[in-house]
């Protein structure tokens, strides 16, 4: 087993106060005025672009960093915990980024990774079905064969950024050879880049109640056209593949919601200390206190959690990444919307205020609970493959 650290390397460190130094330049009123305008946070991800923040996990001879997942969740948790937390940060250099650098052909990578580095290419990623939701073993989207080239035919839903990105890497399945009693061959996940404005590609976008720059849309691919080298990766590898971006997933989502977190107990401290009521600021109440203080520490646990996944990751330590990437976005979605309820409750009145911009961390938060996979389904991992207990579903 790989002998991971309790603590962050110092260019780790110096990473984090970079970023947050960036980030605060803009800060949540920026953040929340482009979403409530319909508008882009372009500006602030072309800067993290250009000062290399937002590649850093992506191989230097492609324009990145050369870091791994850790650092890039690093970026992810300190753009939230400065109120401008970007959800395409999660999509693009993380999950495509990843499995591009990982299985992609020379070509692919050179063609495809330095515009995901410096933020001029953006590339969203399409998996979950209206019918499949969280079990992706079940996913309809399909990829067949024609010539030279794939097509695709299928539907997803809940895709981030399809209007800035340039293309969408969309998981699709493969079919086997018939077998030799005459029956289907076994459908196989596979991963496809799809230029977003490809003939028989649509999306549209699903109305909303949470307050981001970052839209989600219904995406329909009907008979869309790829060349063969489309396809990223081994078209048998099965598995495998997605996972390489799924893992990485979980963790920028760990990362994105202990962010969220950290900037929610942060706004309820500083309103504690200067609230006054009764005799003295509020936070001297212990009923203010304590729930604040719990969500240092639960926040803190989460942060850890996180830390682990990411080590084990960058290690190649794949199995038991799974395991703490999971634990570690249950624990930080958790954390989050603890923390933000206790910030509204804190500031009373004012916490559902727009001025004060509390109330719109409750849907925010609550999203981690739900996306990239459910908290029930993460129990269900930890039950069975944890505890060793009997398959519930």
């Amino acid at each position: 087993m790989t002998q991971i650290a309790f603590t962050e390397p110092e260019e780790r460190q110096e990473l984090r106060r970079q970023v947050a130094k960036l980030a605060g330049k803009y800060g949540r009123d920026y953040f929340s005025d482009k979403a409530r305008a319909g508008g882009k946070t372009t500006e602030l991800w072309l800067e993290m672009g250009r000062t290399g923040y937002l590649g850093v996990n992506i191989p230097e001879e492609y324009g990145g960093g050369g870091g791994g997942i850790g650092d890039v969740a690093a970026v992810c948790e300190e753009l939230a915990a400065q109120g401008c937390p970007l959800l395409m940060m999660v999509v693009s250099p993380a999950i495509c980024g990843t499995v591009i650098a990982r299985y992609g052909t020379e070509e692919q990578k050179r063609r495809w990774l330095p515009g995901i580095a410096d933020g001029t290419s953006t590339m969203a990623f399409a998996i979950t079905e209206p019918d499949a939701g969280t079990n992706s073993h079940q996913i309809t989207t399909t990829a067949r064969r024609d010539g030279d080239e794939w097509v695709l035919n299928g539907r997803k839903v809940f895709i981030s950024g399809i209007d800035e990105a340039d293309h969408v890497l969309v998981v699709a399945r493969t079919q086997d050879a018939p077998t030799s009693e005459g029956g289907p061959g076994k459908l196989k996940p596979c991963l496809f880049v799809v230029p977003t404005d490809a003939p028989g590609f649509e999306a549209t976008p699903i109305p909303m109640e949470t307050v981001s720059p970052e839209r989600q849309f219904s995406v329909f691919v009907d008979d869309v056209r790829l060349p063969a080298d489309a396809l990223v990766g081994d078209e048998n590898a099965g598995l495998a593949q997605l996972f390489a971006g799924l893992n990485p997933e979980r963790i920028m989502a760990a990362s994105f919601s202990t962010g969220l977190a950290r900037y929610a107990l942060d706004r309820a401290a500083s309103y504690a200390k200067e609230r006054t009521v009764f005799q003295g600021p509020i936070g001297t109440h212990q009923a203010i206190a304590h729930p604040l203080a719990q969500s240092h520490i639960e926040i803190e646990l989460a942060r850890l959690m996180t830390q682990k996944a990411a080590a084990l990751l960058d290690a190649g330590e794949d199995l038991a990444a799974g395991e703490a990437a999971n634990m570690a976005k249950y624990a930080a979605a958790e954390a989050a919307c603890t923390a933000a309820d206790r910030a509204v409750q804190t500031h009373g009145g004012n916490g559902i205020t727009q001025e004060y911009g509390m109330a719109g961390l409750l849907v925010a938060t609550r999203a981690g609970r739900i996306a990239p996979v459910t908290r029930e389904m993460i129990l269900n991992f930890v039950a069975m493959h944890s505890l060793g207990l009997p398959k519930s579903y």
